[in-house]
């Protein structure tokens, strides 16, 4: 079947450690998985990390990549791919597919039984695909995590990633005041397209909030503990531009802050953002399809950080 996988580790040029060839079928781990004909995927930054070697060895090689995907069940159902799987050797006691096991950037993958979420009607294949990952951590950041109904104004940092992108538009259907900070002007006015009052990082806003979305880390991290109001979350899901911030206690403890870590979701989280996009009309913001033959392009836009939403593989084509 054909597939896009890491045929090796490369640190400084991942996108050469990328194959798109022919892989053997799923092989299932368990009398309780089944296989999925994949229809749709997205690609993720955890792709690229795992091309530079984060969380992926020389000797799991060769891995399919990719967390994301929606397609059709053995039994005829169209499905959404919950991608976090139970796994006994890794210290988490799960992991994500294609960490240890195979991913979905294939024809068919591999997943328990009880990972397939069934896709709403109203939604497209491409549309589903986006979410299991980045669009399910957002919706975990702003809703369990961030305790969302609890405030009136929510902070996104570094908007025109996945989570970060998706935690805007999602704030904003649920009728937040939402800021979102971004480096590039052209993303900012994408930003305010969305409905968001855009930024530029280290603004400072015209209220605190409630609630602040952290992809960013070092670079934004101090801004984010400025900009929130008292009893407010600084949820963290990512570190892109550092892991290391400075912390200033003083104002964590004085203004009673909250500061949570987070990754993806449970299955009934997912579910709920799937009801919650065909019940409101929310949906993705896709920055681009690619049919699964220019997956080597898909990879090489992610690579680039021009991207501003999700990039999708059509697996039909």
């Amino acid at each position: 079947m054909r597939a896009a996988f890491a045929s090796r580790i490369d640190e400084t040029d991942p996108l050469s450690a990328l194959t798109v060839g022919e892989r053997p079928e799923p092989a299932p781990a368990g009398d309780d998985w089944v296989t999925v004909e994949v229809r749709a995927s997205s690609l993720n930054h955890h792709d690229l990390w795992s091309l530079r070697g984060v969380g992926l060895t020389e000797r799991q090689l060769p891995m399919i990549l990719g967390c994301d995907a929606a397609g059709i069940a053995p039994d005829g159902r169209e499905v959404v791919v919950y991608p976090v799987v139970p796994t006994p050797g890794d210290p988490r006691g799960l992991s994500i597919l294609s960490e240890h096991h195979q991913g979905t950037l294939a024809d068919r993958v591999a997943v328990p039984a009880a990972n397939l979420v069934p896709k709403p009607a109203a939604l497209t294949f491409e549309d589903v695909a986006c979410m299991p990952t980045a669009w399910l951590t957002a919706y975990r950041m702003l809703t369990s995590r961030g305790r969302v109904a609890e405030a009136d104004a929510v902070l996104v940092q570094g908007a025109g990633g996945g989570v970060a992108t998706a935690a805007v538009v999602l704030a904003t259907a649920m009728g937040k005041r939402v800021y979102a900070t971004s480096r590039d002007p052209g993303k900012r006015e994408r930003i305010g397209a969305l409905g968001a009052t855009a930024v530029e990082p280290g603004a400072r806003l015209p209220e605190r909030v409630g609630v602040v979305i952290e992809t960013v880390g070092e670079a934004t991290f101090d801004h984010s503990l400025k900009c929130a109001g008292f009893g407010a979350r600084i949820v963290v899901a990512g570190a892109t531009a550092g892991h290391l911030p400075r912390v200033n206690l003083r104002r964590v403890f004085a203004m009673s802050l909250e500061i949570l870590g987070t990754s993806m979701g449970t299955p009934d989280e997912l579910a709920a953002l799937l009801d919650f996009c065909a019940e409101t009309g929310v949906r993705p913001v896709v920055d681009s399809v690619f049919g699964f033959g220019e997956a080597g392009a898909a990879f090489a836009r992610l690579a680039s950080g021009e991207a501003f939403g999700k990039i999708v593989l059509d697996h039909t084509r």
